[in-house]
């Protein structure tokens, strides 16, 4: 998709480059599809759940922790069509999804 484009295109400029994913599986093969086919070793996964606040936290908190700096960042997570429900944090997950993680996410980015 969109992500993985983007991921792409900055690790053929050499950039070191965070994928964030829901899915370690699916995660981790996308890492090793860049790195192979940009030669960047520097492209890393680490899990989000942007319909996860908590998840949201800790991302942002292990990035500010871990990254001497971040130049560039991409809110592609979204989803669409999925049956109505509420998250354990008690927020309906595709607005908690596409709107209220990625608005947290870029803000404790900001720091």
């Amino acid at each position: 998709g969109i992500g993985k484009c983007v991921a792409m295109d900055l690790a053929r400029r050499n950039a070191r480059t965070i994928l964030a994913c829901r899915s370690r599986e699916r995660g981790q093969a996308a890492v090793e599809e860049i790195r192979a086919a940009t030669g960047n070793p520097a492209v890393v996964l680490r899990l989000l759940d942007t319909s996860s606040l908590a998840s949201v936290r800790a991302f942002a908190s292990a990035v500010l922790r871990e990254e001497a700096r971040l130049d560039v960042l991409v809110n592609n997570a979204g989803v669409t069509g999925l049956p109505f429900a509420i998250t354990s944090e008690g927020l309906e997950r595709t607005f908690a999804t596409n709107y209220l993680g990625p608005f947290l996410l870029t803000n404790l980015l900001l720091g």
